[in-house]
């Protein structure tokens, strides 16, 4: 099983560096090659493309803390080549799985019996296969049809030796002495929830309560077959976004999707707590009888209060390009440092912030707003590139998984081109801000 899940931190860092240097190499390699006029004449994308698979097959042996940093490539809107973010969508749903023996003998130590004594049926072959585990369609002697979640061997295990050597590397970057401890403390935090199957199962009862109902559908959680490793849900049908767009769906079709997530999302506001966190395509279902499936609940995050407010409060400052409460703001997310001995610095620094506010607030300017809009989805695919490059870490730890919910939603309704009515969230944010969108639109 070690051959297979490396779990020691020399094992798992040799074939990271091993799968840098050779991915780097042939970078190197291309750029001197078009410098020299002597390139070969395969095209940008296919070499992209080539190098990616090269990453993403590396990363798949890893599994766990490195495949969810391929998750995090595949939703990257301009920062990588798009044919590269293209293969690591693959970290979503489509893993290679474990073996069938490997399935069989973790079921057996987790829940005490072969699946054949538990279950009335259970599929041999995983139908979903992601960063943390595989999913497996199984019925219960009950008669309810439930997907049973196996957590991948050595997973929790390597967290702390994953998460290691990703400091050792962005200390090597960031600016001396700069203080990176918050932001690998969140993402442990977040990591160690993720493996707790059934801090999960909590999370799905909490969250079907809520929401289920309301053109949302949430599995229930089987909790006697459950583990920390094991986790039982009825199984919800469906098809994930890409299977949806194959189908190629009137403009009608795509709208009601895209209102159930934009809503969903504001729903999740309005409670001021718990919010699903983990905004990509692998997690949404999009059901035959036109309701949202939401199947993952690992990733949920409870934002302190301030913090939370004070990142609402910059929809209504930057939809009145207030510049003094926009800067006021950043300062207190610490994005922008007041005391800085380089305020130059810190312009630039503000320039791009309230930039990025502004774009990302300007589907509230309208009644209905077009995520299918091409300038629009350029702006947003394409505004990483125009990042100050700096080496200090920048903003409150929380944006990680803040920025996470909102340009997954975002990166989800401009692949659908959907058309999104914002009166509903509008007057979620406006109760909860004491402001009036209709005033700070008016121009």
């Amino acid at each position: 099983m070690s051959k297979d899940f490396p779990s020691s931190k020399f094992e798992r860092g040799s074939r990271i560096a091993k799968t840098g240097i050779k991915v780097g190499t042939n970078y190197a390699k291309r750029y001197l090659r078009k410098k020299s006029g002597k390139d070969n004449g395969d095209s940008d994308g296919d070499f992209h493309s080539e190098n990616a698979k090269e990453v993403f097959k590396e990363f798949t042996k890893l599994r766990g803390t490195a495949l969810k940093i391929a998750q995090g490539m595949s939703m990257d809107q301009g920062f990588l080549p798009e044919e590269f973010a293209e293969v690591m969508t693959q970290a979503q749903y489509s893993v290679p799985p474990i073996n069938k023996a490997l399935v069989r003998s973790i079921i057996k130590r987790e829940l005490g019996d072969y699946p054949e004594q538990l279950f009335a049926s259970l599929e041999s072959e995983a139908f979903a296969a992601a960063s943390i585990g595989q999913v497996h369609k199984a019925e219960l002697k009950d008669g309810r049809k439930v997907a049973i979640k196996i957590q991948y061997p050595n997973v929790r295990e390597t967290i702390d030796s994953d998460l290691g050597l990703a400091k050792i590397l962005v200390k090597r970057i960031v600016k001396k002495g700069a203080d990176i401890d918050p932001y690998f403390d969140e993402v442990k935090e977040t990591l160690l929830d993720e493996t707790d199957y059934i801090k999960e199962g909590k999370q799905i009862d909490l969250f079907r309560e809520r929401f289920g109902g309301m053109n949302i559908e949430i599995p229930e959680w089987v909790e006697e077959f459950s583990t920390e490793k094991v986790l039982c849900m009825t199984y919800l049908e469906g098809r994930h976004l890409g299977e949806f767009l194959k189908e190629d769906p009137d403009q009608e079709t795509r709208d009601h999707f895209g209102q159930l997530l934009w809503d969903f999302f504001h729903q999740q506001i309005q409670e001021m707590d718990y919010v699903h966190a983990d905004t990509h395509p692998g997690n949404f279902l999009f059901t035959y009888d036109g309701k949202l499936g939401v199947i993952d609940f690992g990733c949920v995050k409870k934002f302190p209060r301030e913090f939370f407010m004070n990142y609402l409060r910059l929809l209504p400052t930057h939809l009145k390009d207030d510049k003094e409460a926009i800067r006021e703001l950043y300062e207190k997310l610490n994005v922008i440092n007041p005391n800085s001995d380089i305020p130059e610095n810190e312009e630039r620094y503000f320039k791009f912030a309230r930039n990025y506010g502004m774009t990302f607030a300007e589907p509230y300017k309208y009644e209905v707003f077009d995520f299918g809009d091409e300038e629009y989805r350029n702006t947003i695919k394409y505004f990483t590139k125009d990042a100050p490059i700096g080496n200090e870490p920048r903003g409150s730890q929380h944006f990680l998984y803040t920025t996470r919910v909102h340009l997954g939603l975002y990166n989800l309704l401009m692949k659908m081109g959907a058309h999104i009515n914002t009166a509903k969230s509008k007057k979620i944010l406006s109760g909860m801000l004491d402001v009036n969108f209709g005033e700070l639109v008016e121009a």
